[in-house]
């Protein structure tokens, strides 16, 4: 099946242009920055002092258990599953079942309006932030986008328009600042579906990616980082290509392809959302987390339209992670990467599959991963951040591969 043709028009209110984003170091211009009270960054900024104790606690209850395994890696929740939708929605990233709450909500008149991001009429890639008020809207805004998305520069227009029940779709770093605000925006119900983020880069560098992996990237309308370790390329011909991720250009991207907030992120799986709803557990489905009465409430308007299972955990994580921190090690000292020969990559390429981490150890180690290069790129570039940006939590998932933090990066 092929995908369904870009939209035309950016779906939802139209509300003009954006303020300006105005300069900043470490910045994903979430949209704070470009809102009425832009010095509220220095207190919503997920890179600056984040205090995902306080925020879990007051969110969900209580913050997560740290005796409790998964919580030290995924964060609070009360349910989690592999789902799936029994029909999945025609162009949607897996089936669809992010974008099937949110029609859920709008259908039902629980919210005035769903926050979320559409693709630019000019560029697929390219994502821009929409309010949409009519369910059907959003089919326009399914699948994946790559670039920095100001989606919290909509939340003053939407209090301005009247609507007092919300529901925002967001990534980790745009969760952190708006649960930071919540209580000050004055929303009379808010929902939160969260996706677990991968790196970022600007929409410019995704082109270039695109580039290197087919002859014809204006052609490509989908592109997945599956948790068998290959990347799904789908074309507008019905072409479907898979790149195992050891075939991937990495080498071939300059070094800040990856900015250094993604490089230097704490909350890969949006711990702050009512819901999760990503991929990295579901081993070929999605991933739901349900961390609160709400997220169970989201969850709850799917009923009969989602199959729900037992999450699953195979392999070993270990040398994995180790091989990954000291390629780390290397980069964030300006050494070259040590290269796999092609042969190799080959070889390893069709073994990971089968012998690599999967399902919840796949999670777990893309967990650890993150949570290592955080500490290896701010010890490299930002030492001082460290005591301010880095959980307690996130060290002690990284202490087993001898990560551990000298007397002044702690509080």
């Amino acid at each position: 099946m092929t995908q369904p043709e870009r939209a035309s028009r950016v779906p939802g209110i139209d509300l003009g242009p954006l303020a300006a984003a105005p300069a900043r170091n470490m910045c994903t211009d979430c949209g704070i920055s470009r809102t009425t009270a832009p010095k509220r960054c220095a207190s919503a900024c997920q890179f600056i002092a984040p205090d995902y104790p306080g925020l879990e606690a007051r969110i969900h209850g209580r913050s997560r258990d740290l005796s409790h395994g998964e919580e030290a890696y995924f964060g609070p929740y009360q349910q989690m599953w592999r789902a799936k939708l029994s029909r999945p929605s025609i162009g949607a990233q897996w089936t669809g079942i992010t974008t099937r709450i949110a029609e859920r909500l709008l259908e039902t008149k629980a919210v005035d309006a769903v926050l979320t991001m559409a693709p630019d009429p000019d560029d697929r890639w390219r994502p821009v932030p929409v309010l949409v008020t009519k369910a059907e809207e959003l089919a326009d805004c399914r699948g994946m986008r790559m670039g920095y998305a100001p989606l919290l520069a909509l939340l003053e227009p939407a209090r301005d328009r009247g609507f007092r029940r919300l529901a925002v779709i967001g990534i980790p770093c745009q969760v952190y600042a708006l649960r930071a605000l919540e209580k000050e925006l004055g929303f009379d119900r808010l929902y939160v579906i969260g996706t677990p983020c991968s790196d970022n880069t600007t929409t410019e560098n995704f082109h270039h990616f695109l580039s290197l992996l087919a002859d014809d990237p204006s052609t490509i309308t989908y592109l997945e980082f599956r948790a068998d370790y290959h990347v799904e390329l789908r074309f507008n011909d019905g072409r479907v290509r898979a790149v195992p991720f050891l075939k991937l250009p990495i080498s071939e991207l300059p070094p800040d392809f990856f900015p250094l907030t993604c490089r230097t992120c704490v909350d890969y799986t949006n711990a702050l959302a009512d819901i999760t709803v990503g991929y990295m557990g579901g081993q070929g489905q999605q991933w739901l987390l349900v961390r609160n009465a709400r997220g169970a409430e989201l969850l709850d308007l799917l009923a009969g339209e989602v199959e729900l299972s037992d999450v699953a955990s195979t392999g070993n994580r270990a040398s994995a992670v180790a091989g990954f921190i000291e390629n780390t090690r290397r980069a964030a000292g300006g050494l070259p990467l040590r290269r796999m020969p092609n042969w190799a990559r080959t070889i390893v390429g069709f073994l990971m599959p089968l012998i690599g981490p999967r399902g919840l150890e796949f999670a777990r180690a893309r967990v650890e991963m993150k949570a290592a290069e955080t500490i290896l790129h701010l010890r490299r570039h930002y030492p001082r951040r460290l005591r301010y940006m880095v959980p307690a939590h996130v060290w002690s998932l990284i202490a087993r591969y001898g990560l551990v933090p000298e007397p002044d990066e702690t509080r």
